[in-house]
């Protein structure tokens, strides 16, 4: 996933810091916008593997600090939902400014709330996704707990929130009490989607099914089963990210995979990140995923950069036996490859001129599925050794490296 570091101004001049997370091949279809939730920033990890799941699909995705949070200006404690919500329009601007109008919204927990509320400002948006939101906002102070009456008394108090301290006041408690989502909802007039776990213990699953029952259609409700609140365990945000880019999918209008136009540049895009070893493929439209072993310091998120080589050369093989077979008519109804690489002493190589040191053998076990004869089977296995990938991999390649500017 390929970004950019942001930084935009909020309705007040201060200024917020964003990153842009864009496609592999920075050819975005579509832009959106994530709202994190209360207190947390822009990096939560979930929020990570969602944008991640979403650049996939070929869409662009905004995330940014509130102001006062993260690395954005202002004081925490001079702000509200209400600001909050400016912020989120002051984003849509920028982003249609800067690079293209925001067709989805998508909101954690009280994020999710302020993207309800946000849409009818902003006018490109056709879709919006919230996660652990609350029905209303008034269910914050839940949070506040016994700080509530100091507020109240003094007119701000210290609050700790998810392990970090705050300073809440009463412009902020009474911001929350005012505000009403019921007819945010009730007229948001565009695609929704809402995700909940039924075990969140911070905002209740019952906060969805009154967002879901006041919204009009199209609507829909997925059940995020056994996931915490901030979807901490991994599995729980790579589902979410994979119901919502699906999802998404229809409702900004992305074709299928499988009915893109062919891209007539035969480069293929490799990027990776900061921290860990997933790194994105981009192939002529098609987009993929690379990662090591958990044991290697990876996440396992795809295949290792061998098993692609194996693949390459095994979907080749097939390829080719299929297109023989089908010129010369022969009853071909399968092929299956099985590939294995390892690492072999020269010695152990009958086929191999070199006999010091280790070679990389490729072992190919090829399976034939039809009534073939004997030498029809024979000579399938000649053209199995002619696929392009195979004669690539035993000619001499030359790879020319540049650093770009």
């Amino acid at each position: 996933m390929q970004f950019q570091k942001i930084v935009f101004p909020n309705s007040r001049g201060e200024r917020l810091a964003a990153r842009l997370d864009l496609p592999a091949d920075e050819k975005p279809v579509a832009y959106a916008i994530f709202a994190h939730c209360f207190t947390c920033t822009k990096n939560l990890k979930a929020v990570v593997n969602i944008n991640r799941a979403l650049a996939g699909e070929g869409i662009a995705v905004l995330r940014f600090d509130f102001t006062g949070l993260g690395e954005s200006e202002g004081e925490f404690e001079e702000t509200n939902f209400s600001t909050n919500v400016a912020d989120l329009v002051s984003a849509s601007h920028y982003l249609e400014d800067s690079f293209g109008p925001p067709k989805l919204l998508i909101g954690h927990s009280l994020g999710g709330a302020a993207v309800l509320r946000a849409a009818e400002h902003i006018p490109s948006c056709v879709a919006v996704a919230t996660i652990a939101a609350p029905a209303e906002v008034s269910h914050i102070r839940n949070a506040l707990g016994s700080a509530l009456d100091a507020i109240e008394r003094e007119g701000v108090a210290e609050v700790n929130l998810a392990g970090r301290t705050f300073k809440i006041t009463k412009q902020f408690v009474d911001d929350l009490e005012q505000t009403r989502m019921d007819k945010s909802i009730r007229n948001l007039k565009r695609a929704l989607l809402v995700l909940h776990s039924p075990s969140d213990e911070i905002v209740g699953v019952e906060n969805a099914f009154q967002i879901f029952e006041k919204a009009d259609y199209p609507k829909s409700f997925v059940s995020l089963d056994g996931a915490d609140h901030l979807l901490s365990r991994r599995e729980d945000s790579l589902y979410a990210a994979s119901i919502l880019a699906t999802w998404s999918r229809k409702y900004l209008g992305i074709p299928r995979p499988e009915i893109l136009e062919e891209v007539p540049d035969n480069r293929v895009i490799v990027r990776t990140g900061k921290v860990g070893y997933q790194t994105e493929i981009f192939a002529k439209g098609h987009h993929l995923f690379a990662d090591e072993a958990i044991a290697l310091g990876g996440a396992n998120t795809g295949p290792n950069p061998y098993d692609y080589l194996l693949a390459a050369l095994g979907s080749c093989t097939s390829m080719t036996l299929r297109m023989y077979a089908d010129r010369k008519a022969w009853p071909l109804d399968e092929v299956a490859v099985r590939l294995k690489h390892e690492k072999v002493y020269a010695e152990d190589c009958q086929e191999c001129e070199t006999k010091a040191g280790k070679l990389d053998q490729i072992q190919r076990d090829i399976e034939l599925l039809g009534s073939l004869d004997i030498d029809q089977r024979k000579r399938l296995l000649e053209i199995a050794d002619m696929c392009p990938v195979h004669r690539t991999l035993q000619s001499k390649i030359v790879i020319k490296s540049t650093l770009k500017e």
